[in-house]
């Protein structure tokens, strides 16, 4: 008879969030981040993260901390490369969604995290109501089109980037 290991996915997930151990002051006792601990983070237009808001994704800490950024034609590009900084540092971020033109404004920063193999943070970049999607600026679709070139004629696209 052959050996089956069945996985199932938020088992999988569930490892794969695991955060380092923190020690949370009291000798011997670890605390790990579990699933439930982990937030998503957003970087978008008002309407985007109002939306996100609404449906129960924002956080403030008791150092009014937050997981969010709304972006309008005041912010600074600096401001939206230190928020995103933030995120992707904060072991409690799982992912952080991105409108695809706040990702223009900071591709440098964008292509560096992406650069540097980490994959917790996730980074997806999202439509906006401003703005059509782009699957060619989309770093998750690249993966894919490397993987599966036809997904570009799927899209529509005939050619590649």
């Amino acid at each position: 008879s052959s050996c089956h290991l069945k996985f199932r996915l938020p088992d999988l997930l569930s490892a794969a969030l695991v955060a380092p151990p923190r020690h949370t002051g009291k000798m011997g006792k670890i605390k790990f981040m579990s699933q439930v601990d982990m937030k998503i983070g957003v970087i978008g237009d008002e309407d985007t993260v109002t939306g996100m808001l609404l449906a129960g994704i924002g956080a403030v800490d008791g150092q009014g901390k937050k997981n969010f950024l709304i972006v309008d034609t005041k912010t600074h590009q600096r401001d939206m490369e230190e928020t995103f900084h933030d995120l992707t540092n904060r072991k409690d971020i799982a992912m952080v969604l991105i409108t695809q033109g706040c990702a223009e404004t900071i591709r440098q920063a964008v292509e560096g995290y992406a650069a540097s193999g980490k994959v917790v943070p996730t980074i997806l970049e999202i439509p906006s109501k401003e703005q059509p999607y782009d699957p060619r600026k989309d770093a998750v679709f690249q993966r894919v089109a490397f993987f599966y070139p036809q997904a570009y004629a799927m899209m529509g696209m005939e050619d590649k980037p």
